[in-house]
């Protein structure tokens, strides 16, 4: 009477099998979020980095063209803004 005070190994391996696939759901879910809030952050910076570099080139650019308006200004003597 050994097999009745063990139990089957067949029925323990399919009971774990089942409480396996009942959390792969939850687990898929979990790594998808982390993915999802990883690339979500990544995202963030990336977008934060190009905007401020789009401000400096703006304010380059704005540099430049009250540099070229005042070279141009006092080579002509004249006051009025020149178009490039």
């Amino acid at each position: 009477m050994l097999s009745s005070r063990f139990p089957n190994p067949t029925y323990l391996m399919s009971a774990k099998q089942t409480t396996t696939d009942a959390s792969a759901p939850a687990e898929l879910s979990a790594v998808v979020d982390e993915l999802l809030n990883t690339l979500s952050n990544k995202f963030a910076g990336v977008s934060s980095e190009i905007f401020a570099k789009m401000d400096e080139m703006s304010r380059r650019l704005d540099n430049l063209e009250a540099t070229l308006q005042s070279n141009a200004e006092s080579r002509d003597g004249k006051s009025s803004p020149t178009k490039i």
